[in-house]
């Protein structure tokens, strides 16, 4: 069973579609909303978290792109750059999927892609601009 996290932009002119309920009924994969928000211009984003087979998780990639969803991979969104990081790990007390954390050995501050919900908490903290963001 693979699993991936995709962020998903929905367009005003989509929002309303039942798209996630297809995700279950049509590719039987499971799903959890890891973060969702709609914009007042009924702009919709979703990070999603999706189980299943790699050839279903594929097909329903190709759905979503068929259905104007805009699609991208989360574990590309955050990025820490251990070269800039001064380890003063304010990142680490404002990250709310505890994706940031210390290495107890080295005391350096690490990221755990997997664990990112990519809320951007991190990105405005960083005294040294060591958290970059792809999204």
């Amino acid at each position: 069973m693979a699993t991936e996290k995709l962020m998903l932009n929905f367009s005003p002119k989509i929002v309303k579609k039942p798209i996630v309920y297809r995700i279950v009924k049509d590719f039987d994969l499971e799903f959890n909303i890891l973060r969702a928000e709609i914009t007042s211009d009924l702009e919709g984003k979703m990070l999603l978290e999706i189980k299943g087979s790699k050839e279903k998780i594929k097909e329903c990639k190709k759905y979503l792109l068929k259905e104007g969803v805009e699609l991208r991979e989360a574990a590309k969104g955050i990025i820490l750059d251990k070269e800039e990081c001064i380890n003063c790990g304010i990142c680490i007390s404002l990250c709310l999927g505890k994706a940031f954390y210390l290495k107890e050995d080295t005391y350096e501050v690490n990221f755990d892609k997997n664990k990112c919900i990519l809320c951007g908490l991190c990105l405005n903290c960083c005294p040294v601009n060591a958290i970059k963001s792809k999204i």
